[in-house]
């Protein structure tokens, strides 16, 4: 008698479903991944955007159904809509190579969808939609009004100048209430080394109420036990909230309001990016990562960020 499962299960007629065949091959590439967020996004987008394919037989999934999920977001989310085929068009070989499905594949590209579908507009690679610095401020006033653990983890990102990786990834463990540093290990940089991050007095807020309700290892807990909050969870925020930046571009407000009304040095700023400044040469004889003086920096940038509407921006400068 042939399998058969509904369409929640797993399989028809022995054929697995797109769902299941997707979960399993992500499954088996997060373990050469070495940061969080790739493994998320993987996940997400196989599970979000492509989520009427999951319950086709994998051997059942036509052009059609391809062109179904992509064409929403093609030009909407270029760079989203792009890497949702390539995965999709990765999980279909994998079928055929694992003899549930034949003939060619309907993701793919050349030859093939790239007749189908439009010219994406192309991407500013490098640049994030970012908020004016003097209107930060505000923004955070607003975002204090959620009652929401993404709301804080939004705010955390920015009052630390940090990569939503990095922050949706933090564990209690790199943290030090104390010292008043987040350590964040190297295999969670993306220059692979160590970065240690200094605590404003907000920050250390946010940690302590956060504290208060973690049972876990997480520091911004999402609603599956034991995982953090969803790679998309800050971005829906600011969604919410009506915003169309990123949350990446808080790092682009802070070094250039850093840059242009303070009178720290340009390196320092870069420094409290975790950016990599100068060549190897250089970066072996700079052993100090200048904590106490990048403290000084994201102390004025806190305060910055505090400041009420209407307040002068130039709170934030230094004296040289």
């Amino acid at each position: 008698m042939a399998l058969i499962r509904s369409r929640s299960g797993a399989r028809t007629g022995g054929i697995p479903i797109f769902g299941e065949l997707a979960d399993e091959i992500a499954e088996q590439l997060a373990e050469g991944f070495r940061n969080e967020k790739h493994k998320a996004q993987w996940r997400m987008t196989l599970t979000v955007y492509a989520g009427p394919l999951r319950a086709k037989p994998v051997d059942k999934i036509e052009t059609a159904d391809v062109l179904a999920v992509l064409r929403p977001i093609w030009q909407e989310k270029p760079e989203t809509a792009s890497r949702l085929r390539g995965r999709i068009e990765r999980v279909l070989n994998a079928a055929k190579a694992k003899g549930y499905r034949s003939g060619e594949n309907p993701a793919a590209w050349r030859g093939h969808l790239d007749n189908l579908l439009p010219k994406q507009q192309k991407l500013a690679r490098g640049h994030h939609a970012a908020m004016p610095y003097a209107d930060v401020p505000v923004f955070v006033a607003r975002l204090r009004e959620l009652e929401a653990v993404a709301a804080l983890a939004l705010e955390f990102a920015i009052f630390t100048a940090a990569r939503s990786g990095e922050v949706l990834g933090a564990r209690w463990p790199e943290i030090d209430l104390d010292a008043k540093v987040w350590a964040i290990p190297p295999e969670r940089m993306k220059a692979a080394r160590e970065h240690r991050v200094p605590l404003s007095e907000r920050a250390l807020a946010i940690l302590k109420q956060m504290n208060e309700v973690c049972t876990g290892d997480c520091v911004f807990p999402g609603s599956v036990n034991g995982r953090p909050l969803s790679v998309m969870a800050m971005n829906m925020v600011l969604r919410r909230m009506g915003e169309s930046v990123t949350v990446h571009g808080f790092r682009s407000s802070f070094r250039d309001c850093a840059v242009n009304e303070t009178h720290f040095p340009r390196e320092l700023a870069e420094h409290a990016l975790a950016h990599v400044i100068g060549d190897k040469a250089e970066q072996a004889y700079r052993r100090s990562d200048a904590l106490a003086r990048r403290r000084e920096l994201m102390d004025a940038w806190a305060r910055h960020c505090e400041t009420h509407a209407g307040d002068n921006v130039l709170a934030f400068r230094r004296a040289p």
